[in-house]
């Protein structure tokens, strides 16, 4: 799994280069609260910024609903994350009307159970406006 943590991450150099668009939008702040709740270990922020429906792609499998995520692998997520580094190396974020796609590449490194990771991974999130607030529908998370 990777995320596109902190938006500090994402450096000068390369906002010349179009890497990062859309990422002060209050869509991809739900997106960076999401990641931020994850990598400090925060259920009920992270559960916040997801839709009730979600749906979560990671690996080959499928989440279906925020609740199943919370109550799965969202604490296996944040282990993980505790133990990784990841940077950003690009994330667009696009508004459609009451949709939003974040697109992001990150590198990943770190130790977990003993193994050494060190990859480039990718995250789509399909975000949807359900009573005036930006909500995560939809993950993609691969690498």
């Amino acid at each position: 799994m990777t995320f596109s943590f902190a938006a500090n991450a994402h450096g000068d150099k390369n906002k010349d280069k179009g890497l990062f668009k859309g990422i002060v939008t209050p869509a991809a702040k739900v997106v960076l609260a999401f990641h931020q709740a994850l990598e400090t270990g925060n259920q009920k922020q992270a559960r916040a910024q997801l839709a009730d429906d979600v749906t979560i792609f990671e690996g080959g499998r499928v989440e279906r609903s925020a609740d199943e995520y919370a109550h799965h692998h969202m604490l296996s997520d944040m282990k993980y994350l505790a133990a990784m580094k990841s940077d950003t190396l690009e994330h667009q974020v696009t508004i459609l009307g009451n949709t939003a796609i974040s697109a992001s590449r990150s590198q990943t490194t770190g130790t977990h159970k003993g193994v050494e990771r060190d990859y480039q991974g990718m995250e789509t999130m399909v975000l949807e406006k359900q009573n005036g607030e930006w909500k995560i529908k939809h993950i993609h998370w691969s690498h």
